[in-house]
């Protein structure tokens, strides 16, 4: 307490608001000043603080509401609407994101009537939103709005037709093809909704859509009226798209006008829009920093003279995304197969020309680096010093020459198979470094990268988004075969690493370098693992329990193998991950004990999400959720529990009840690493 005020401040900074109103400022008279400090209350975060209740939120306006300015509560899907209805109290509230969380056309009318200085806003557009129980006083404040994120359930237009200022929008199509009911959905807007939404202030325009036909309709509308006069300040213009997005007239045409009127900082374009096309080639970029071409056919001879200039100068790119560009790194992609070497030329002019990239994503694709030595991928990637996130398939980080020069591990290749197990003898580790190893060398060389993801070129999840589980999962890549614990074990030098991906990686025979992370990586947070080692047996699950112990900071943990048992020597060292607040595990034909899974949840107070597909039956698995909702909901307000068969047929339908937040970043296995622009929203 004898710090000077600026320090205490600082540490202060550190502690959730509702802590620092409802409780810390009750301690003391100095602290009761410095709390109510506006560098603490003129910015609410509650999107990732899953104890706040409605109580509290309540106080919470009613103390500092006209203190604050920008409110997030994204994700706060655990709140009843009337929750929101107490964000009346904040008057000179600036930024508002209520994404994920319950609002009705009524509730928000009533709510932006009263904010009249609201320039950023971030909602959900469910079925049942009628834009005509808007008021005049609301449309007036969205007419000020210069941002805004919308994310739509339902065919309709939200409230962009009343933004008539954006300068900024989001788009997030989470439209399904059916209802419950199994009805076909269409994509025509609703009767009343037709109102031309306002572009003409547009620089940043942004649509991720979710797989469907559906989606694809709605974004089409959205896109019509920008096909009939293309913004002049428009400056980041980017589409993902799952799947097939075929272009037509009308984007063809829009695509045509911002190749003559604009010049782009961002791009991202559904493949078919790219692929056979000189789009590229007749695009201008000002100072671009973020490019995504994932799963483009685009050749690395194209990237090069189209995109990079030839090779020139491109130090503003920080953010570049080749995830499934599986020809990118070759000169030319006509005669090629997908595992041929790559072109370590074309490799060396990107690290060249985009030397301050902080987010590269190489994923879905086999990336071979040929014998010649000094040219293998991970020598090459070792010269971007500022990467903070980086995602590569597990064939691309194998070492030829090392390979060449010891005896062949294929014997000792554990089969991915679901057959007969093959017992064989254990291969034990040394963490030391080896003398030839590139990966080693790479992982030493980016001391400040926080975010890993090692996937497998052919790795595809059990889980997939809005179809049945998938029974058969491919052999992984030949290159992949020796690719095993002591690469694992190198991730160990990644001091700051907060996020890891690891997935089919075939010769994991112990886990040992597991271990080697959970010593080493003391800041992590997320850690996903998929499909290691043999498929039929979990070999890791020894390294892996010994690994858990030391991972004091992990938050998110997702595992998805094969006859995976979740027993009680699993969930007892599981319990040593004090600060853990999601679990997800998914394994066909996997087993559960369900007294260990409740003892588990008694002992880690801060778990609020728990989804669990395995090969139970449907009674253990109903039996399980809903003793954890009745023994936990009460004291964990944001509590979400789903345990289901993993191939019952039913499963799909449970998906959709999952909050978006935890879908998005967790249940559902993917590519993350520059999947949208840094700092696409606050």
């Amino acid at each position: 307490m004898e710090f000077s005020d600026e320090i205490l401040l600082h540490i202060l900074s550190y502690v959730p608001c509702t802590d620092l109103v409802l409780n810390v400022r009750r301690t003391c008279r100095k602290l009761a000043m410095l709390c109510l400090d506006k560098s603490l209350t003129q910015t609410v975060l509650l999107q990732k603080d899953y104890k706040v209740n409605k109580d509290k939120v309540k106080q919470l306006m009613r103390d500092i509401g006209k203190e604050i300015y920008q409110l997030n509560m994204a994700g706060c899907y655990w709140l009843p609407s009337s929750s929101i209805d107490h964000i009346t109290r904040c008057k000179n509230l600036v930024k508002l994101n209520l994404s994920g969380c319950h609002i009705t056309s009524l509730h928000l009318s009533k709510m932006l009537s009263t904010l009249q200085h609201l320039r950023s806003l971030a909602i959900d557009v469910n079925p049942g939103f009628d834009a005509s129980q808007l008021s005049s006083e609301c449309k007036a404040t969205l007419s000020r709005v210069l941002e805004l994120k919308q994310t739509l359930y339902t065919p309709s237009y939200g409230v962009v037709p009343c933004c008539t200022s954006l300068e900024k929008l989001l788009l997030y199509f989470e439209i399904l093809d059916r209802s419950r009911e199994g009805f076909m959905l269409s994509g025509q807007l609703m009767v009343g909704e037709s109102n031309v939404p306002h572009y003409q202030n547009l620089r940043v325009f942004y649509a991720r859509l979710a797989p469907g036909y559906v989606n694809q309709e709605v974004v089409r509308l959205y896109l019509a009226v920008l096909s009939d006069r293309t913004p002049e300040n428009l400056h980041a213009f980017l589409i993902s798209a799952p799947g097939s997005f075929a272009e037509t007239g009308a984007t063809k045409n829009l695509l045509d006008s911002m190749a003559r009127n604009v010049r782009l900082d961002a791009l991202q374009l559904p493949k078919a829009w790219i692929n056979g096309s000189g789009l590229l080639q007749h695009l201008k970029f000002n100072n671009p920093f973020y490019f995504s071409f994932s799963r483009c056919t685009l050749s690395g001879g194209q990237l090069i003279q189209r995109v990079m200039n030839g090779g020139k100068d491109l130090k503003s790119l920080t953010s570049l995304n080749l995830s499934g560009c599986i020809h990118c790194l070759a000169p030319e992609s006509l005669f090629r197969k997908a595992e041929d070497d790559i072109d370590s030329s074309i490799l060396e002019s990107l690290v060249v020309s985009c030397c301050n990239l902080k987010h590269l994503n190489l994923s879905a694709a086999h990336h071979h680096s040929s014998k010649t030595i000094g040219n293998h991928l991970c020598q090459l990637l070792a010269r971007l010093k500022h990467l903070l996130s980086l995602a590569l398939p597990v064939c691309s980080i194998t070492d030829v020459a090392a390979n060449m020069e010891k005896p062949s591990m294929q014997s000792n290749v554990l089969p991915q198979t679901l057959g007969k197990k093959v017992r064989i003898g254990i291969q034990t580790y040394s963490n030391q470094k080896p003398q030839s190893s590139v990966f080693w060398a790479l992982m030493g060389s980016l001391p400040f990268l926080e975010n890993l993801e090692i996937i497998g070129s052919s790795f595809s999840s059990a889980m997939p988004r809005n179809e049945p589980a998938i029974r058969n999962s491919l052999p992984p890549c030949v290159r992949a075969q020796s690719v095993g614990d002591s690469e694992v074990a190198a991730i160990g030098q990644l001091t700051y690493l907060q996020s890891l991906t690891l997935a089919q990686l075939p010769n994991i025979l112990t886990g040992s370098g597991l271990i080697s992370i959970g010593l080493q990586c003391q800041h992590l947070r997320t850690l996903s693992l998929a499909n290691l080692g043999m498929m039929g047996n979990m070999v890791y699950m020894s390294a892996l329990m010994d690994m858990l112990k030391h991972c004091k900071c992990l938050r998110d943990l997702r595992l998805e193998q094969p006859y995976f048992s979740a027993g009680a020597q699993f969930f007892q060292a599981l319990s040593h991950c004090s600060s853990l607040q999601r679990l997800c595990i998914v394994s066909r034909s996997g087993t559960l004990q369900s007294d260990a899974v409740m003892s588990f949840m008694a002992n880690c107070l801060e778990v609020i999400m728990c989804h669990m597909f395995m090969g139970e039956s449907l009674t253990v698995c109903k039996n399980l959720q809903q003793s954890i909702v009745r023994s936990f909901q009460a004291d964990r307000p944001a509590l979400n529990v789903v345990i289901f068969p993993l191939l019952h047929e039913d499963l799909t339908e449970v998906i959709r009840d999952v909050p978006m937040r935890h879908l998005d970043e967790i249940t559902l296995f993917k590519s993350r690493v520059a999947e949208e622009p840094p700092n696409l929203w606050w």
